[in-house]
């Protein structure tokens, strides 16, 4: 069994950063890709950028250039390092991986329990 905690999370002007960490913890055999995700009031969740153990990165469109996910895997955590924050970048933020547990055949997915990020002036 794993379990992922999320921090960093806060209210932030336009303009601003933030960084969000999440670290998994528990009877872990391997943790594969992680990500971020959020959800906006009234909207879907929507994938933020996500990270596989190997390293590589892919973000959304909205993004781009703005956010950073990276990760240490020793620490069995991920970052998302948020800049030039916006209005619209307001959301829960949620940490997801891809996680295999020790005495388990298969990897399953975990979620953490989702930080509030406010971007407002």
């Amino acid at each position: 069994q794993g379990q992922l905690v999320e921090s960093g999370g806060g209210l932030v002007q336009p303009g601003g950063s933030l960084r969000l960490s999440c670290a998994a913890s528990g009877s872990i055999f391997s943790i594969y890709a992680m990500g971020w995700y959020r959800q906006a009031p009234g909207k879907q969740r929507e994938l933020v950028a996500a990270i596989t153990s190997g390293g590589s990165t892919n973000y959304a469109d909205s993004v781009k250039g703005r956010f950073t996910i990276s990760r240490d895997n020793a620490k069995n955590t991920v970052y998302l390092q948020m800049n030039s924050l916006k209005p619209e970048d307001t959301a829960v933020y949620y940490c997801n991986a891809d996680l295999q547990s020790y005495g388990s055949s298969w990897s399953y997915d975990y979620w953490g329990q989702g930080t509030q990020v406010t971007v407002s002036s």
